[in-house]
């Protein structure tokens, strides 16, 4: 008797959370990767598979050197794009550490190291240790305007250091200084397409 009550009460309260979740609109909310960000300009990502986003300096998911980290010369590593949407006006680069303090205790928004924007749209990369490319930089976390790479706790495991690339519809030419969520509130519905790849780090 016991168990099939409680099964009959999972049931149903496993259809009102799923009708409570997918809302009025009919549209069911984000998941994984694609929670990363609940903001508007998640619906207008749409870049397709020929957006992408290289590093010649690292393999996409494994370990960055530590030249490109706080316990290197802590450096940007070189980065290359290729077959942003067409009507790509500006670019936007974000790169953030979902994993700190720690992967099994991360803080409820990412810890960013770089925030740069204002990416003239003829540019196809960035060079490594980039000073200079006719963009603005935005505010980290520590809070500093440039790259600070990684530089995790030690001893908190392995992290992820996720570099993703925005193409924008619009020369925003927004001020230098922006946070991660300020930039991401500005370029909410500008957004083609978006190309990631990311690299790891353990102390």
């Amino acid at each position: 008797m016991y168990p099939n009550h409680y099964a009959a009460r999972g049931w149903w309260a496993t259809v009102i959370l799923s009708a409570a979740m997918i809302g009025c609109d009919g549209r069911t909310p984000p998941s994984g990767d694609q929670a990363e960000e609940t903001h508007p300009m998640t619906a207008t990502q749409s870049g397709g598979g020929d957006f992408k986003l290289t590093s010649p300096a690292f393999e996409n998911g494994r370990p960055i050197p530590r030249k490109f980290t706080g316990e290197g010369k802590d450096v940007s590593p070189r980065l290359a794009w290729s077959g942003a949407p067409e009507g790509t006006k500006q670019f936007a680069l974000i790169c953030d550490d979902p994993d700190a303090p720690s992967p099994r205790n991360p803080a409820p928004e990412p810890w960013v190291h770089w925030v740069l924007y204002n990416i003239p749209a003829d540019r196809d990369g960035l060079d490594e240790a980039v000073a200079d490319v006719g963009a603005a930089q935005g505010q980290n976390s520590w809070p500093r305007q440039q790259y600070n790479g990684p530089m995790p706790p030690p001893g908190s495991g392995r992290h992820r250091y996720f570099f993703r690339l925005y193409a924008l519809d619009a020369v925003l030419n927004l001020p230098a200084g922006l946070t991660a969520r300020q930039l991401r509130e500005r370029i909410a519905g500008h957004v083609l397409g978006r190309a990631e790849w990311m690299g790891t780090y353990q102390r």
